[in-house]
Formats: structure tokens, sequence, C-alpha cells
């Protein structure tokens, strides 16, 4: 039995659709991304998940529960980052997640989870004097601090700088380690890649595709482009006559070789048996832009 099971959902503000006939299954333990860019409907799509909005239509069920009819049993199970949230400016990070801890039957451990999202130095910290990254860490943890089976996160690092972006992405990664589902909402390409298990495509309200970010990316486009400088005079022939091998091309004192599948093992070890090194060996393939392009008919800001 899927953890959250969304079907033929609708929602609109007044004559405006926001989200139109959406369905998807979340699995106990994965991390499922909801990706699509600006107004698509996906902080709407969370919103009726963590029953904040009623739907207009279609069922929603969370670990079992009606999020409008069972809402005081689901805010004990489900955690919820806001896409937009502020604290109090003088509230200390330890007082903000006692606070917090308050509204749940069995909280974690505050301290520990501190520790866990790399705040215990900040623990007597005012709001204000957090930097956005460290916003961001306080933020999961009082998301996290009602010990959630499932935890939302709307637009996780949007405003955060690379570093920042990425140091948050590892703590996701130890919060799933850790038994916790959750449920990403993003436009960022990369973090999608990075972080999810499978993903839904949402555009104008509608899902355009779920799979997982490999299986998006292969349904538009398999091909992969090796470029590299053989340190060695090698004929196009060696690589022509391997099955995975669609083109061969030179480029000055470059290859380009397109092909599919274990195409890069396969042109690597023909190199490799002739003792040929590849220089400046870059691999280019379709990803998520690519597949979003081709489902949507037109790119993801």
């Amino acid at each position: 039995m899927p953890i959250i099971d969304v079907q033929n959902l609708h929602k609109r503000y007044g004559d405006k659709v926001a989200v139109e006939d959406v369905s998807f299954t979340v699995e106990r333990g994965e991390i499922f991304g909801i990706l699509g860019p600006n107004g698509a409907g996906k902080t709407t799509t969370v919103e009726c998940i963590e029953g904040l909005r009623r739907p207009d239509g279609g069922t929603v069920s969370v670990l079992g529960l009606d999020p409008r009819r069972d809402t005081a049993e689901l805010r004990q199970r489900l955690g919820v980052q806001l896409q937009e949230s502020e604290l109090p400016e003088r509230m200390k990070v330890r007082e903000a997640l006692d606070l917090y801890a308050s509204f749940y039957r069995d909280p974690a451990n505050p301290d520990e989870l501190l520790d866990i999202l790399g705040l215990t130095a900040k623990r007597d910290s005012a709001y204000k004097k957090l930097s956005g990254g460290q916003k961001q860490r306080l933020s999961i943890a009082l998301s996290l601090i009602g010990n959630p089976e499932v935890a939302v996160l709307d637009e996780l690092t949007t405003g955060l700088d690379p570093q920042a972006r990425r140091e948050v992405w590892d703590l996701i990664e130890h919060v799933r380690a850790g038994g916790v589902t959750i449920v990403l909402v993003t436009h960022f390409m990369e973090e999608a890649e990075r972080l999810c298990d499978r993903l839904a495509l949402i555009d104008s309200g509608k899902v355009a595709a779920i799979d997982t970010p490999a299986g998006l990316v292969a349904g538009v486009d398999d091909e992969q482009r090796i470029r590299f400088r053989p340190s060695q005079p090698i004929e196009d022939a060696v690589f022509a006559e391997l099955p995975e091998v669609r083109s061969v091309e030179r480029r000055g004192n470059q290859l380009v070789i397109t092909g599919t599948g274990n195409v890069l093992h396969a042109v690597t070890s023909a190199l490799a048996r002739r003792q040929i090194i590849a220089g400046e060996l870059r691999v280019d393939q379709a990803n998520l832009d690519d597949a979003f392009v081709a489902l949507t008919g037109r790119k993801l800001d």
C-alpha cells in the first residue's frame, strides 16, 4: 500500500485551474520529487496532501488518513517545511525547537536534531542572526521535531548559494536514511537528479510524466556523445564496428563518437586494448532539462 495516494486531484481558484487531474503514489522510504516551473501547481498539490487546502475533486490519502477529515492525527505523523516561513527575529534556535516539540505527543530530541543538522553552535543564537543556510537547516529541524513518518519539503534550497545547497542535500539524504519518506517540491533540475528516486513532472497543473530521473531521460533520448583526443592515431573503423556505436566523426584532433547503451565502456575498452589514452575525455547525454522540453514543449526556468 503506498504511503501517499493522490488520485484525480483537482483544485481551482475562481476561473484559474491550479491542479487538473493529478495522480501519483509515493512508496515508503523513497524521496519522491514534484518538479515543475513556478505556477505549475506543485505547491497547491502538496498543500492538499498536508490538509492545508481542500481539493475540488479527487482523493488524497496519507498514511491511510484523509488530510481533511483526520487533520489532527496526520499532523502528528507528517512534517512540513513550507515554501516560505519566518520566526520572530529574537527567538533563539533552541527556543523554537522546544516550542514546536510541545505540539507533538512523541517529539524528537532537540539536541540530537541540532547536532544532526549542524546547529549546535547556534542553539542560543537569535533567528535574525542566522545565515540563509542556517535558517533552512532550522526549518528542516522544525519539520522533523515531531518524529514524522513523512516529510514534505517545498522549494527546500531556493535562495541558497551552491555550497549551502549541497550541504542541505547531504542532510536530506541523511534524513531519508533514518527512515523518513520525503516528498520534495523543486524547480531545480540538479536537485531532482541528485536526490529523487522518482519524479512527477508537473506543468500547467497536469502530470506530464512519472518515472525515475534516469527513466525520464532515457525515454526522451538514450544517446551519448563521447569526445576525446586519442594519444595515438586510430582508425575510425575500430569504433564503427562496435554494435553500440552509431557514428564516428573527426573534429580536428578530436574524435566524437555517438552511441547508446554501454557505448562508453565499449569505446574505452577498444582504446585500452590498443594502449591508447583518451585525453580530454567528455561524455554528453540528455538530462532532465531535455526530458522536460520533450514532454512539455518548453524549457523549465
